[in-house]
């Protein structure tokens, strides 16, 4: 199930330049078109590539603040709590953990005052017991993968 080093050479390019082409791949990956689309399409299939969507800033959307909200949750409520944090459009993510708290969720607002508003809403369901929130400073290592497809392409190589 891992990836080789062509795989990760792919991965990278499309991470760098989400827009690219498959000709374009196979020309810079000095590989034929039909290779570049067949291992595209396997790593679609196996689901280590899940979306070709954009990537969106909130910030840039009007939302900088990012908080992260720990929840407890009363036993025999999870399925309905998931269902109403859904309906928030605030609640970018959603986890459930072990540890001192049931639930992670990565919540933006507008502003910190706005950050209430969303916790309140967040909150507002009688399956919750207790939140605890945690605002986002800064973000110096941002969301990446490629270390980590790189990683796994030389973890592949170490296997054979």
């Amino acid at each position: 199930m891992g990836i080789d080093r062509l795989d990760a050479r792919l991965l990278e390019l499309l991470a760098e330049e989400p827009r690219i082409g498959v000709l374009e791949l196979s020309r810079r990956l000095g590989v034929a078109r039909g290779t570049a689309q067949a291992r595209l399409d396997r790593l679609s299939s196996r689901g280590v590539i899940r979306g070709f969507g954009p990537e969106v800033d909130p910030a840039a959307l009007g939302y900088p603040v990012t908080a992260f909200a720990t929840l407890e949750i009363r036993q025999g409520q999870g399925t309905q709590v998931r269902a109403h944090l859904a309906t928030v459009p605030e609640v970018l993510e959603l986890h459930t953990t072990t540890g001192s708290g049931d639930m992670l969720c990565r919540l933006v607002a507008r502003s910190n005052a706005d950050l209430q508003r969303v916790i309140d809403r967040v909150v507002g369901i009688e399956g919750i017991v207790r939140a605890s929130t945690a605002i986002v400073m800064e973000n110096p290592v941002r969301l990446r993968i490629v270390p980590l497809v790189r990683q796994a392409a030389e973890d592949g190589e170490h296997r054979r």
